[in-house]
């Protein structure tokens, strides 16, 4: 069973979901590619769970400028093995800072023992990472400079990226593609 709720944010409702343990499984911007396609059954409204209440209390913290861990909330986003470990990864991306899906693959490579892995699988991961803006997949862009990637939308990834502090200026829009 998969309980839902919703929250406001600077960048749009939010759609939060937590598996039967009480540990958080989804967080979706509105209109977000994606929505709730992790999950094995469509969530049961409920608002009073505690995981809730710990993930709205971290993202305001966040859009108040505060630079919460994602290692402060318990988190269960559903995927295979290799998007768990892309997801791990992506945990370890600091606040303010960005990386290459280039750069994610070859920690990726490493830390398998192989010389090395495939950027595009590691997009394919990033990409569909359920829990936006905990997980910090708005922190990739291409090796290129590029800021395409984002499933929530290119317009949320430059928010985001502008409020933590990077310049976004010195990376480039993609005239079309997914991101868009």
């Amino acid at each position: 069973m998969y309980y839902s709720t919703k929250d406001a944010s600077p960048i749009g409702e939010l759609t939060l979901a937590c598996d039967e343990t009480g540990s958080l499984a989804g967080l979706w911007i509105a209109g977000q590619k994606y929505f709730l396609k992790s999950l094995p059954v469509r969530p049961v409204p409920k608002e009073d769970i505690p995981v809730f209440a710990q993930a709205k209390d971290w993202l305001r913290r966040y859009f108040a400028g505060e630079r919460p861990a994602a290692s402060e909330l318990p988190l269960a986003p559903v995927g295979s093995a290799f998007r768990q470990e892309v997801w791990n990864i992506l945990c370890s991306i600091p606040y303010g800072e960005v990386t290459t899906y280039g750069e994610l693959a070859q920690e990726l490579a490493a830390r398998r023992g192989l010389d090395r892995m495939s950027a595009q699988a590691v997009g394919g991961a990033v990409g569909h990472n359920p829990i936006s803006i905990i997980i910090p997949c708005h922190r990739v862009v291409g090796s290129s400079g590029s800021l395409t990637g984002y499933a929530g939308g290119l317009e949320k990834k430059i928010r985001l990226l502008t409020h933590e502090g990077v310049d976004v200026k010195r990376f480039s829009i993609p005239k079309q593609g997914s991101a868009l």
